[in-house]
């Protein structure tokens, strides 16, 4: 018997045709549901966000080449490491950046100070540049109930937009690595190429 919603083999080979993004993030709430969001029916890619209790950047890097050997993973797919600057080192980030430039198909995405940054660009434009704590504070101005927490629905098509704009603004011209010493976020590119691969 079919499982419902699957009723032909048209959509079944739609699905097997999915393009797969995998993220290795930081969080363990935040970015998994953030991400979680494109990972319905109304988009023709998948995405999968891999968990771990260590945020530290080493760590987000062996989650992702763990997972790389162990999986089945197609050119056409891509790979992407997503974390916070917060307070790690340059030095500990230029590893997970240099690892991106092994495949055209790696990707790495950073937000200075951190990813609620990324997420308050989809409500204003951030010009304020906040610090860690004013980014929350300022989210929670947007999203009364938000602890780490993104319930689907929390964002339209239009706000995915919106923050990809915003953040391309401050990443004029673009930075060729991340945002080393100023306010900014990188996570529109993987998003953009998300939606792109939308209809």
């Amino acid at each position: 018997m079919a499982k419902k919603g699957f009723n032909n083999s048209r959509s079944l080979n739609t699905l097997n045709k999915r393009k797969l993004f995998i993220i290795a993030a930081e969080g363990i709430n935040t970015e998994p549901q953030y991400f979680d969001l494109f990972s319905s029916n109304d988009y023709i890619v998948d995405v999968k966000c891999l968990k771990g209790k260590n945020s530290a950047p080493h760590e987000v890097l062996k989650r992702m080449t763990g997972y790389l050997r162990k999986s089945r993973f197609r050119k056409t797919d891509e790979a992407w490491l997503v974390v916070d600057k917060d307070e790690w080192t340059n030095d500990q980030i230029d590893v997970l950046y240099m690892w991106s430039q092994l495949s055209t198909n790696y990707g790495f995405a950073l937000s200075n100070p951190k990813f609620e940054y990324w997420l308050l660009l989809h409500f204003e434009d951030g010009h304020r540049s906040p610090n860690s704590n004013e980014c929350t504070r300022r989210l929670n101005s947007y999203l009364p109930e938000y602890n780490k927490n993104i319930k689907r629905g929390t964002f339209t098509r239009e706000q995915f937009q919106a923050a990809i704009q915003r953040a391309k603004i401050h990443d004029n011209p673009p930075c060729p690595d991340w945002h080393r010493n100023t306010v900014g976020t990188t996570v529109y590119r993987l998003v953009e190429k998300i939606l792109q691969t939308t209809p």
